[in-house]
């Protein structure tokens, strides 16, 4: 089974009103991804990105997600008890499988700081696997995702956002993320973008 996802090209259509707050984000992704040589082992043709709108206001919980569609060392099937399992496939619109969504929760993503917001970025696209394989990055030990300090984690972000903005990306295309989401929709009038349901485990 395959859902679909619509891409760049369908994102920015003519002659709808308001902010693709999805399509943006992909600008900023790919700024990134081709300035920092420590990320050009992604390719985002094939990372759907998404937003979520969170139940409650509240500033604690998600503010974005990295899910991976395939297990550990890129497999594409897992076993689990007496059972085994795939991932539902994601289909792009150019008939590239997804390796990987990228999701932000809306408004507690939008009402951080800018420097929270491009470091919260960068965390979900470092956790993206070197070997680019549906996989996330793994680190020694049980902490395998952000490695056994949550602290050096965040600052090793810190320090790769403010790396970023020394190579001079084009301020007017992540200016927005100065912006909480009432001030965005203020200017824009509304907020769209893409919107991806999470991939169900298939039993095989």
């Amino acid at each position: 089974m395959a859902a679909t996802t619509h891409g760049r090209q369908s994102a920015n259509r003519i002659g709808v009103e308001g902010f693709d707050f999805t399509w943006h984000m992909r600008l900023v992704c790919e700024d990134m991804v081709r300035r920092l040589p420590e990320l050009q082992h992604i390719d985002l043709s094939r990372v759907a990105i998404g937003w979520c709108r969170t139940r409650k206001r509240v500033s604690h919980g998600l503010y974005a997600s990295l899910t991976p569609m395939r297990f550990e060392g890129g497999a594409v099937t897992e076993l689990r008890g007496d059972q085994r399992y795939g991932v539902q496939r994601l289909v792009g619109e150019q008939g590239q499988e997804m390796l990987y969504i990228l999701s932000f929760y809306l408004p507690r993503f939008m009402d951080t700081t800018m420097s929270e917001k491009l470091i919260t970025i960068l965390h979900e696209l470092w956790h993206i696997s070197p070997s680019f394989d549906g996989d996330l990055r793994r680190h020694p030990g049980r902490c395998y995702a952000h490695t056994a300090s949550q602290e050096q984690y965040d600052r090793q972000m810190a320090e790769l956002a403010a790396k970023w903005l020394v190579l001079n990306p084009p301020r007017s295309m992540y200016e927005f993320l100065g912006l909480r989401l009432e001030q965005l929709m203020a200017r824009y009038g509304r907020i769209y973008g893409t919107r991806i349901p999470q991939p169900k485990l298939i039993p095989m």
